[in-house]
């Protein structure tokens, strides 16, 4: 099967009497029409080169039946490159070149082909279609057994045809490479990391696509450690890496925020042999990667570099997204700007990001507009995520009403309100001390169960701010009835290639005397410049004494990464802090003043977005 098939173009059509394609007028639909029962390769060209004259080749239909025409046509190559280079194309692309390489017996191909579609950056599931035509192209048990557990996964099992076909047999005992990289894609999209790894470490000779799909199962099921050890492993066993390779490492490096890694993989990039360059794919992924740890700075540079005729809107998304992420809302909003002046359409994830930055800098009005315009000028309807962006925004400005009867107006569309909207809308309640409301909203959820650890936690806040222990006290207890535990609260510092996690109050760690010293000096010096702790904030009910109020805040575990990392590093290196839940104000207030004694940068994210804290400011303006 080749795979550097030349597709026919415009200037090669040949017209002949009785044969030629009239394309003045060829629209879509006709183009689509005349290719219905096509099985010859020079009719299909003539075809393809008129719908390509013509503009409408890059048409779903028209582009599904090209393939379809040359694959009857016996030049698979053809379709599988028509394939390739098809915009996003869907299951149905893959099934077909699938079932037109097993049913000639390229048993090899066909599973390839479904490896390839289950590796796919679209994130394709396959139908029942798809495992129907991949089953006869199984050669061992072994990898149909794991293509019938996928179609239970994806309760696909029911239908007819893949019913029938799981129970095929007369498969061979020793199942090829790429059988058995068929096998591991599918354990690996399934979360059977376990199995996927037998079968991995199984292999006597691995080839890219096996590395490939091994380490997308770990990227995408939470474990970005065994990836990335993975990939360092496949370049010392001399595989060479291709940009599928590099983007998972890279999304790994993201996950894990290591700074080290990160530089490196990106030096990688740019000393590379021509299989990996710096395109709108691995360009975004390193977009991606350094504005998620921190270094905004380094995702510009990378923008910057693609130049304007490499940049995709995924790219320019990625770009807007680390903006608002970093409290940058006047750079995101400018650069959704500069992509319409481009030509570019943005997607619903464009409008994720810039409503996301109006809400982290209070833009109401811009919000809006924003909103407004998905429907009536871009003809997108927006998402539950864009109406949560936007109660989110009403209610950090103080509009919790506002807020409240958005989510209410939402029961008559389709995007239902979620329970992280409903959260949004209660640490809203929360901050502007609306009891009453918070109560209301937090009654509702219990009701109709749709209350999880954060609705209770939330709530217990509202009335612990207030001094009312009493009703903190029934809302745990219901909270422990209803087998709901709280998220605990976990900072991780990064200190050389090493990443240091601290729960509140922590001292397991070696250097546990130095950090609850080098604690005290913090809290000393916040003292001499006027901090005095947010007692108020602490949620647990301490008969008013406020010494023990003030150690409690003075454990979160975000000051202990910052001790930790003021101790680890030499004087004037930037500390990086990560913090699984939104960091306190007292812990805030802190970091800031911390900034300012210690000369040093301060890069703190929480489960929103990030702060940088230098010289005694937060970039966040004190807004989050």
């Amino acid at each position: 099967m080749s795979t550097t098939a030349v597709l026919p173009s415009p200037a090669s059509t040949r017209h002949t009497s009785g044969g030629s394609v009239q394309h003045g007028a060829l629209t879509a639909d006709r183009a689509a029409a005349l290719l219905v029962g096509c099985a010859s390769v020079r009719r299909a060209s003539e075809l393809h080169a008129a719908a390509v004259r013509a503009g409408v080749d890059q048409d779903k239909a028209v582009a599904f039946r090209l393939q379809r025409a040359y694959a009857a046509s016996g030049r698979l190559d053809l379709a599988v490159a028509l394939l390739r280079r098809t915009p996003d194309p869907t299951a149905v692309f893959y099934t077909s070149a699938i079932h037109a390489h097993s049913s000639r017996g390229l048993h090899h191909a066909a599973l390839a082909l479904l490896s390839e579609m289950l590796l796919s950056p679209h994130g394709l599931l396959p139908t029942a279609h798809t495992l129907s035509a991949s089953l006869p192209a199984c050669s061992g048990l072994a990898v149909g057994r794991a293509l019938h557990g996928y179609a239970v996964k994806l309760a696909l099992s029911g239908e007819p045809q893949a019913a029938a076909r799981a129970l095929f047999d007369g498969m061979r005992p020793d199942p090829h490479v790429v059988s058995v990289t068929a096998m591991l894609a599918c354990y690996a999209k399934m979360g059977l990391l376990d199995d996927a790894r037998s079968l991995f470490d199984g292999l006597p000779s691995k080839d890219l696509i096996c590395w490939n799909a091994m380490m997308d199962g770990y990227t995408q099921h939470g474990r970005p450690s065994e990836a990335l050890r993975l990939f360092r492993r496949m370049l010392r066993s001399g595989v060479e890496p291709d940009e599928v390779s590099v983007v998972l490492a890279l999304s790994a490096v993201a996950q894990l925020g290591m700074a080290e890694s990160g530089r490196w993989l990106h030096s990688f990039v740019n000393n590379s042999s021509r299989r990996v360059r710096l395109n709108a794919r691995v360009g975004t992924a390193l977009i991606d990667m350094y504005y998620k740890r921190g270094s905004l700075e380094d995702a510009v540079a990378v923008f910057r570099d693609l130049g304007g005729d490499v940049r995709d809107i995924v790219a320019w998304n990625a770009m807007i997204n680390g903006y608002a992420m970093h409290g940058h809302s006047r750079e995101a909003l400018a650069a959704f700007g500069q992509l319409r002046a481009q030509g570019l359409w943005p997607t619903d994830i464009t409008f994720i990001g810039v409503l996301n930055a109006c809400s982290h800098s209070g833009l109401v009005d811009e919000g809006r507009e924003l909103l407004a315009s998905m429907e009536e000028e871009y003809g997108i309807q927006p998402k539950v995520e864009h109406y949560g962006c936007m109660v989110d925004l009403l209610g950090r400005a103080g509009r919790v009403e506002e807020a409240f009867d958005l989510v209410q107006s939402m029961k008559t569309t389709t995007a239902k309100p979620d329970t992280v909207m409903w959260a949004s809308l209660l640490s809203a309640c929360r901050l502007h001390k609306n009891m009453a409301l918070g109560q209301q909203i937090a009654d509702y959820l219990v009701a109709n169960g749709l209350a999880n650890s954060g609705t209770y936690v939330l709530l217990s806040n509202i009335y612990a701010a207030a001094g009312n222990w009493r009703e903190v006290g029934r809302v745990r207890s219901m909270m422990r009835a209803s087998g709901i535990q709280k998220e605990p609260g976990c900072s991780a510092v990064e200190v050389g290639r090493r990443v240091v996690e601290f729960v509140a109050g922590d001292r397991s760690h070696p250097r546990a005397a130095e950090i609850y010293a080098k604690l005290e000096e913090v809290k000393g010096m916040a003292r001499a410049r006027g901090h005095v702790p947010r007692t108020e904030l602490v949620l647990h009910d301490l008969d008013d004494d406020d010494a023990a109020k003030e150690q409690a805040l003075a454990v979160h575990s975000e000051k202990l990464a910052l001790a930790f990392g003021l101790i680890s590093t030499p004087p004037g290196t930037a500390i990086k802090i990560v913090k699984n839940l939104r960091a306190c104000a007292d812990c805030h207030a802190v970091l800031k003043l911390a900034s300012e004694v210690t000369g040093r940068r301060i890069v703190f994210r929480d489960r929103n977005r990030f702060h940088h804290f230098v010289d005694g400011s937060c970039t966040c303006g004190d807004y989050w």
